[in-house]
């Protein structure tokens, strides 16, 4: 058991560094904070509210996003859509991961 909960803890570590990429994805088309968790449930990304709502937060205070208030319905929604920068900075991340997948790749098939 304490092996699984080390293993658990483990992996929610590599989900961790990977969802700044995955949320900056999804964000080529504007959303707004529950309809981003809709789109990544469907991808099968599974990453909670509480999770999501700073890092989009942080994320727009980074300058990476754009963010825009829909005051026109009865909830006011705040609206996010990757900017120029976010755009090159998952270009960069992206190249960056690839990189990464490829050597940690290159790792275990030496070790087979």
């Amino acid at each position: 058991m304490a092996n699984k909960d080390l293993l658990d803890n483990m992996v929610m570590e590599l989900k961790r560094g990977t969802q700044i990429m995955i949320v900056l994805d999804a964000l080529k088309d504007m959303q707004y904070g529950y309809s981003l968790l809709q789109v990544l449930n469907e991808k099968k990304v599974n990453i909670e509210a509480g999770t999501l709502y700073p890092l989009l937060r942080r994320l727009d205070k980074q300058g990476l996003l754009d963010s825009t208030w829909d005051t026109t319905e009865s909830r006011p929604r705040k609206y996010y859509k990757l900017n120029e920068q976010g755009t090159e900075i998952l270009k960069d991340l992206t190249s960056a991961w690839l990189d990464m997948v490829k050597e940690v790749n290159q790792i275990i098939e030496e070790n087979k």
